[in-house]
């Protein structure tokens, strides 16, 4: 796995990297992580791999992306709810 780049976002860590014929952009927030896999097939060529990527980085995709971590943060508190494990 090649790392690519860093990319700064206010309240994100996001993470480029590319393996066997996929990019993989890795979001995390605490210990919370989301992993979106895009194939290098799926790009158009007419720039730069990496500059496509960051296209998808949109103020939507991280808006609702952010969104996500609060779901995931709450579904993991009520699994832990559930079985009196905190």
């Amino acid at each position: 796995m090649r790392h690519v780049a860093d990319i700064p976002h206010s309240q994100v860590k996001i993470t480029l990297l590319a393996w066997n014929g996929k990019y993989l952009l890795k979001l995390e927030q605490g210990p919370l992580e989301q992993t979106y896999k895009v194939a290098e097939l799926d790009l158009t060529g007419v720039a730069a791999p990496d500059v496509e990527i960051r296209q998808l980085l949109d103020d939507e995709f991280l808006a609702a992306a952010v969104a996500r971590f609060q779901l995931m943060r709450d579904d993991l508190r009520a699994a832990f709810a559930r079985h009196d494990l905190r």
